[in-house]
C-alpha cells in the first residue's frame, strides 16, 4: 500500500473509530448495575489481549527479548490507556453527568495537540488550529445542548475528577504511543499493552469485588465484556494506533470530538432517543473542523 493510500485509509478511519468507541458508552450505561467498573475493564482487556496474542503469537514469540525490554512500557501504556481511560470513566459515570464528562474530556485533544507540538516537534498549521477550534465549538454545542449559558452552571462532582485524570491520561497515552519506538507491529503491540493493562487492573478488580461491588456471573455480562473487548477494544484501539502512525498525534486527537455525534446516532438506533436540532448544528461545525484539522500542513 502506498503512503498516500495509507493516509487515505487513516482519514477514513477517523470517522469509523468514534462509532466503535460509542459502543463502549452504551455498554457502560447498560451494565452499570450488574458488573463492577474494574471487573468490566479487566474482562475487556484480558479478552482483547488474549485474542490478539493468539492471532499474532508467532511475532510475539520471535521477539522474546523485545518483550522483556519493552515490558515496562507495556505496563505504563496499559495503565494509562486501559486502566485509567477504562475503569475511571465507568466509575465517573456513577457520580457525574454526561455533560460534565464531555466538557472535561474535551481538554484531551487540546493537550495532545499542544504537547505533540512541544515534545514530538510535530508541525501544526493555521488550518489545523482553526479546524480544532471549530470542532471544539461544535463539540461544546452538542454537550451543552445548544444552551451556552449552561456553561456557567456546571458544578464539579467527585466523578468529574475521575474524568479529569482520564483526559490527561489519554493525552499521555497518545503521546507515548507515538514517541516510544517498538519492535512490534500495531496488533502485537496492542496485544501486549492490553495484557499489561489487565495486569495493572487485576488487583483493583479484586479489591473492588471484596469491599465495594460484586459482579453478577451471567451470559449478559459475558456479552458486555465480549462486546467491549472486540469493538471499542481491538477495533478502535488498533485503528487509533494506525491513525497515529500515519497522521500524527495532533491531527488524530480531534477524532474525540466526533463522540457526541456518534453517541446521538447510537442512542437513536439502539435506545430510541431522539436526535435534536443542536446535534445537527454541532455536526455542522465538527465535520468541517475535522476536515481542516486533518489537512496536511504546508
Amino acid at each position: 500500500m502506498t503512503p498516500h493510500r495509507r493516509q487515505q485509509w487513516a482519514v477514513a478511519l477517523m470517522f469509523v473509530t468514534p462509532a466503535c468507541w460509542s459502543v463502549n458508552y452504551l455498554v457502560a450505561r447498560s451494565a452499570s448495575h450488574t458488573i463492577a467498573p474494574h471487573m468490566l475493564a479487566l474482562g475487556r482487556w484480558l479478552l482483547a489481549g488474549a485474542l490478539m496474542a493468539a492471532m499474532h503469537w508467532r511475532e510475539i514469540a520471535s521477539h522474546g527479548g523485545a518483550v522483556r525490554k519493552e515490558a515496562g512500557r507495556f505496563l505504563v501504556l496499559g495503565a494509562l490507556g486501559m486502566w485509567i481511560c477504562g475503569a475511571f470513566v465507568y466509575i465517573a459515570g456513577r457520580t457525574t453527568t454526561a455533560t460534565n464528562i464531555g466538557l472535561i474530556y474535551a481538554i484531551s485533544p487540546v493537550l495532545v495537540a499542544l504537547f505533540s507540538t512541544l515534545v514530538l516537534k510535530e508541525r501544526i498549521g493555521i488550518a489545523q488550529i482553526a479546524g480544532t477550534a471549530v470542532a471544539l465549538a461544535g463539540f461544546f454545542h452538542i454537550v451543552l445542548k445548544g444552551e451556552w449559558g449552561g456553561l456557567s452552571a456546571v458544578e464539579l462532582t467527585p466523578g468529574d475528577w475521575w474524568i479529569f485524570v482520564a483526559a490527561i491520561s489519554w493525552a499521555a497515552y497518545t503521546l507515548l504511543l507515538k514517541a516510544w519506538p517498538t519492535a512490534f507491529g500495531p496488533a502485537a503491540r496492542l496485544a501486549l499493552t492490553s495484557l499489561g493493562g489487565a495486569l495493572v487492573i487485576l488487583p483493583f478488580a479484586i479489591a473492588e469485588a471484596v469491599w465495594f461491588m460484586s459482579s453478577e456471573l451471567s451470559w449478559q455480562n459475558a456479552g458486555y465484556i465480549a462486546t467491549t473487548a472486540i469493538i471499542p477494544g481491538v477495533g478502535a484501539y488498533l485503528a487509533y494506533s494506525f491513525m497515529l502512525r500515519e497522521l500524527g498525534a495532533s491531527r488524530v486527537a480531534v477524532v474525540l470530538y466526533l463522540g457526541p455525534i456518534y453517541g446521538a446516532l447510537m442512542g437513536w438506533l439502539v435506545l430510541g432517543e431522539s436526535i435534536r436540532p443542536f446535534h445537527w448544528a454541532g455536526a455542522a461545525l465538527i465535520l468541517p473542523g475535522i476536515f481542516l484539522a486533518t489537512r496536511k500542513g504546508k
